[in-house]
């Protein structure tokens, strides 16, 4: 399966430049060569958030959900037909606080595989920490007039209809159940796609981060992912931008759409 992807060359520095950093080479595009076998796509947090008027404080807060419905409407339907006729598996990351998942056989099969899960052992909470917990929440995000919002509709939270698993494809809650669904499958080249990059894919359980310390390369397909965005960079999506850039020089390659379905061979 070959291809071309994006990679960012960071080199080389120029120290007799005023800004060292501006002699870096920048994005260019390389032809590589995946392995079917031992690649897959990862699908994480395609949530279906309710509509819009639902739960407006949750938008308040999340400015990225239109794009999201977007990228689940026109990208994800042709993009999960396309690996589904070809030989990658389609794991599952799953999260967000509410069982939505755990009766299908996908996520009973990478239970069984990767057995019990034990959450970090958290430190103790005194009055001060719990103080400036709740500055943070009023006065950065969300906003406390958003939280009842926000965890309304996390209590309905579902797979959106078009990243909504099918069969026995692996789901996950954290990064232990994915890298036993990796092994048990030979993989070691993960694909991210879902929401948003430079959030949950990167840092939630089942994340790249997690993924990296097993030892796989994680990449992502640039039409099917979003990012979560500020005042100063909403306009221009530059934390996406960032993003990408992120994943070329840590974790592993960046992909085009048409290039990654066209390449796909048949199962």
């Amino acid at each position: 399966m070959r291809l071309p992807a994006q990679l960012y060359r960071q080199f080389d520095a120029d120290p007799a430049r005023a800004v060292p950093g501006e002699g870096y080479r920048g994005w260019h595009t390389v032809e590589v060569d995946l392995a079917p076998a031992h690649t897959a796509l990862v699908v994480m947090h395609a949530w279906d958030c309710g509509a819009p008027p639902d739960y407006p404080g949750w938008r308040r807060a999340v400015e990225y959900t239109p794009r999201a419905a977007k990228i689940l409407a026109e990208v994800f339907p042709q993009m999960l037909t396309a690996v589904r006729a070809s030989p990658l598996p389609v794991f599952h990351v799953v999260g967000g606080g509410k069982d939505y998942y755990s009766h299908l056989p996908g996520y009973k099969r990478a239970v069984r595989l990767a057995g019990p899960s034990a959450a970090p052992a958290r430190v103790s909470p005194d009055p001060v920490y719990e103080k400036l917990q709740r500055l943070r929440t009023a006065q950065g995000s969300p906003g406390a007039h958003n939280t009842a919002d926000i965890a309304a509709g996390f209590a309905q939270l579902d797979f959106a209809p078009t990243a909504r698993p099918i069969g026995e494809e692996g789901i996950a809650e954290n990064g232990d159940q994915l890298a036993a669904l990796c092994r048990a499958q030979g993989i070691n080249h993960l694909i991210y796609t879902g929401f948003a990059l430079n959030w949950c894919l990167l840092m939630s359980p089942g994340g790249m981060v997690d993924l990296a310390r097993h030892g796989c390369l994680c990449s992502t397909i640039a039409e099917a992912t979003t990012a979560v965005e500020n005042r100063e960079t909403a306009r221009e999506e530059r934390e996406k931008q960032q993003a990408l850039w992120r994943v070329s020089v840590e974790f592993g390659f960046v992909f085009k759409l048409h290039d990654f379905i066209t390449a796909l061979p048949p199962k």
